[in-house]
């Protein structure tokens, strides 16, 4: 579709059933910020923009029951209406979100802005919110003051290529005072705990660059993360493993249109 990075599109939609296995839940705390926050209550409409698989729709879901989830990738859509059948799904992109203006009270994005950090999709964003509306941006991110992690980290970045990534902090630079307030920034810490295969490989190969690599180079990853996990101490001969995230939370508050 256009207007979705190519790494998205052809990762995304070659690895929906990994990401939806792979990629952590969130923690507990961020229900508290959802309502006290972002201001999202049982009668909110709420917009879950790059919904994904619906690994944040379902958190959302259990807050506003008028929830809207918008996702480009086919395949990435297909398994969040497998997991929430009952919630609206709608094709399109954060540039053209096919609603009305002022229709929602949030709009919230979970590990998804960085692909689609632009003055167009914040004037669309701005568009879509009502006056007193609120953008929530959520990450996971990797703790890599852990060892191990930053070993993971060492192995993929090589294949980064030009596709964007939270890390860069290349998504801040589209808050330039015209649609939103700055981002403002609660952090909570989150654990992964599961099988090396859930925690590790599904997650680093629903990657999009990752996913979107040729098979031989794919394959050289994978045993590379093999390989670490057989080795490092503290994964070596492990059923179980709890994989360290940081989740940061942001919310930009919609800032009246200039006259």
């Amino acid at each position: 579709m256009t207007g979705v990075h190519a790494s998205a599109q052809q990762g995304f939609s070659t690895q929906a059933v990994t990401y939806a296995q792979g990629r952590p839940n969130y923690p507990r705390q961020l229900t508290g910020w959802l309502t006290d926050v972002l201001g999202v209550d049982a009668h909110s409409l709420v917009i879950d923009l790059g919904a994904g698989t619906g690994k944040f729709t379902r958190l959302l879901s259990t807050l506003a029951p008028t929830l809207i989830a918008v996702e480009p990738v086919q395949a990435m859509g297909a398994q969040l209406t497998r997991l929430l059948p009952d919630v609206r799904l709608v094709n399109g992109t954060a540039e053209a979100i096919p609603l009305e203006t002022a229709s929602a009270d949030a709009v919230v994005c979970a590990q998804a802005f960085h692909w689609f950090s632009t003055q167009a999709a914040l004037a669309e964003i701005h568009r879509v919110l009502k006056p007193d509306g609120r953008l929530g941006l959520v990450w996971s991110v990797r703790d890599e003051s852990v060892d191990w992690v930053a070993a993971i980290t060492a192995i993929i970045t090589p294949y980064e290529g030009d596709t964007p990534r939270f890390h860069s902090g290349r998504w801040r630079e589209a808050f330039n005072g015209e649609y939103f307030s700055d981002p403002e920034m609660t952090c909570f810490p989150y654990t992964h705990v599961g099988s090396p295969q859930e925690v590790i490989m599904d997650r680093v190969l629903s990657v999009s660059f990752i996913a979107a690599l040729p098979e031989a180079e794919k394959a050289l990853v994978t045993e590379q993360l093999r390989g670490l996990i057989a080795t490092h101490p503290a994964l070596k001969d492990r059923d179980t493993v709890a994989f360290p995230y940081q989740t940061q939370a942001y919310v930009c508050r919609r800032l009246p249109e200039k006259a």
